[in-house]
């Protein structure tokens, strides 16, 4: 589970981001961070309804990219608030997330 301290979960961080922040996308995924004057990175993950109606498959892929953003927290750089946006359901979720934190430089 990632930790506390490392999730956005007010909805005026998650605005903040939308409005202020760099967008990147990289297949299903999309990426958008802005600096958040902290020693550490807050992740926050949206998935909408369009890709599944079900609140149980949504939350599963929540799940799954907690753990995968929990795998490659030391090597992210620190100091930003970050959202992962998922645009429709995939298998393929870790090859995706490698390439669009590269791209961002944030990895």
């Amino acid at each position: 589970m990632l930790p506390l301290k490392n999730r956005l979960l007010k909805k005026k961080e998650f605005e903040g981001v939308f409005k202020k922040g760099e967008n990147f996308k990289k297949g299903f995924l999309g990426l958008k961070f802005i600096n958040n004057d902290l020693s550490y990175n807050r992740f926050g993950f949206v998935v909408s309804k369009k890709v599944s109606p079900r609140a149980v498959d949504r939350n599963k892929i929540k799940r799954k990219l907690r753990h995968l953003i929990k795998e490659f927290l030391p090597e992210i750089k620190p100091g930003n608030d970050i959202v992962l946006i998922v645009f429709k359901k995939e298998k393929e979720v870790k090859k995706d997330l490698i390439n669009l934190l590269k791209e961002s430089k944030l990895l």
